[in-house]
């Protein structure tokens, strides 16, 4: 029902952990796709200043539009809450409102619950007063900015060793070592949250990043 809105209000974390990891493993992935088709034999001072406004530029407009779409999906998971809510509450019968709220549920939760668990849910969502209408909060709103934060500024790693070394050649090797680092990171915290070992998921990542690099690549990305 609101079990999800009611954990995000609880929870201090602005966003969650997936969300970080997502958006700093789309960072690196959009940010080798410049890196990794640089010319690094014909590479000057022009060539390399464009490298970096184009990577920064585009991890920065990414990271707005997908600052925009949470805050779309935020006002979709109230709306959504609500709709449910009011499922229940003018169900036909109390069957059909334990189901909506068992349907609402993570699938693991509803399962050990009992029907009578499920009335006592459902007689307290009935003589819940109506739900406010679906608005974006000051943490929706830190969660869109941090979203595109995240995705910009993923990009200055991979793309500082082009400012710091004047070999093109040894920056592209040592920039290409760091994103192997940061892809490994993310999979290995991925391992972590989701209760995945987290060395062989880093191992995983890496390999799942290398080759979303070479889609994109080839697409023309």
């Amino acid at each position: 029902m609101t079990v999800d809105a009611a954990a995000s209000a609880k929870s201090p974390r602005i966003l969650d952990p997936m969300d970080r990891i997502s958006e700093v493993l789309f960072g690196v992935i959009m940010a080798l796709t410049f890196t990794l088709t640089f010319a690094v034999a014909t590479a000057d001072s022009l060539a390399v200043r464009t490298l970096l406004f184009g990577a920064l530029g585009c991890n920065l407009a990414w990271g707005i539009i997908d600052g925009g779409v949470y805050l779309l999906a935020r006002l979709n998971s109230q709306g959504r809450a609500i709709l449910r809510w009011r499922t229940a509450r003018d169900a036909p019968d109390a069957g059909t409102a334990q189901q909506v709220v068992a349907d609402a549920l993570p699938p693991l939760l509803a399962s050990v619950l009992e029907p009578a668990h499920l009335e006592a849910m459902r007689l307290k969502l009935a003589q819940s007063p109506e739900p406010a209408s679906p608005r974006l909060t000051e943490s929706d709103w830190l969660g869109a900015l941090g979203i595109c934060l995240l995705s910009f500024l993923s990009t200055f790693p991979i793309v500082i060793p082009f400012l710091l070394i004047g070999d093109a050649r040894l920056a592209l090797r040592v920039s290409n070592v760091v994103a192997i680092a940061i892809l490994f990171l993310c999979g290995y915290m991925f391992g972590r949250c989701a209760g995945f070992r987290p060395m062989a998921m880093g191992v995983a990542m890496v390999a799942l990043g290398c080759t979303l690099v070479g889609v994109a690549i080839a697409l023309g990305g």
